[in-house]
């Protein structure tokens, strides 16, 4: 079964990574998807991995955004976004890999922001549930946003994780921030997008439309650190003393941005 997006642009950021972006978008093929278009931009990559993409691109027929000096992902984010024509984004980073289930359930999120103007983004992948959630329909549930609610995870409402988002999106948030590190560029985006009170969906069955896949040939770019898993007491209770600071610095932060 074949699948066509023609209001779609898949937008896939990349940065020394052209094997985990070759097996994106053979995942794509073989689920049968194609958008009306498909950019990759790359954030300064290694003259081999350049001439790798080059190669990919008179394979995959995409469109290649360079530039000659790294400026971080949220530069990298930004000027893909610019090259998009269509309504809608589809974004997308190289080393995610969709699962069987998404096309389905990608055309139906598509459907919900054709027939819903207030929808800014619709969210695929997680690594955990949004903390409070309400009923929406087709397997999404709208995110909502509470100050009291404890969870730190509230304030990601906004994820790079995969998502659709309108292509105007950077008009009502802004672009994304530069000359920062990725987590940070992420968490800015987050606070701006709740502070201009962004709607957005989330798929209830978040691990069951992508998978996230790195292998050490083309290990991660950003660390995860193992200490927020530990089941030692003592990490515990670290843990917790934690999340009870971010929670109150991210408040102070979120009622400091500024609209």
């Amino acid at each position: 079964m074949s699948f066509y997006f023609p209001e779609t642009t898949l937008l896939i950021t990349h940065y020394n990574r052209s094997q985990s972006l070759k097996r994106l978008l053979d995942a794509f093929i073989q689920l049968g998807c194609q958008f009306g278009e498909v950019i990759v931009s790359d954030d300064a990559s290694g003259d081999q991995q350049l001439k790798e993409l080059h190669t990919l691109q008179s394979q995959y027929d995409f469109r290649l955004i360079t530039t000659p000096i790294n400026m971080g992902l949220g530069d990298n984010i930004n000027k893909g976004q610019r090259a998009v024509s269509t309504p809608y984004t589809l974004y997308v980073q190289e080393d995610f890999v969709p699962k069987d289930g998404f096309p389905e359930h990608y055309k139906e999120a598509v459907r919900m922001m054709q027939e819903d103007s207030s929808l800014d983004i619709i969210r695929f992948y997680a690594y955990f549930a949004y903390p409070q959630l309400k009923h929406y329909g087709q397997g999404f549930e709208e995110m909502v946003f509470s100050y009291w609610n404890p969870d730190h995870i509230k304030f990601y409402m906004y994820s790079d994780h995969p998502h659709l988002r309108r292509t105007s999106f950077p008009s009502k948030f802004g672009p994304y921030a530069t000359d920062i590190g990725p987590n940070e560029t992420e968490f800015q985006m987050a606070l701006r997008f709740l502070k201009k009170k962004g709607r957005g969906l989330f798929f209830k069955e978040y691990t069951t439309l992508f998978d996230q896949i790195n292998t050490s040939s083309e290990p991660s770019m950003i660390q995860k650190s193992n200490w927020r898993t530990g089941k030692n007491p003592i990490i515990l209770l670290i843990r917790q003393m934690y999340l009870v600071f971010r929670w109150l610095k991210n408040t102070i932060q979120l009622v400091l941005t500024r609209p």
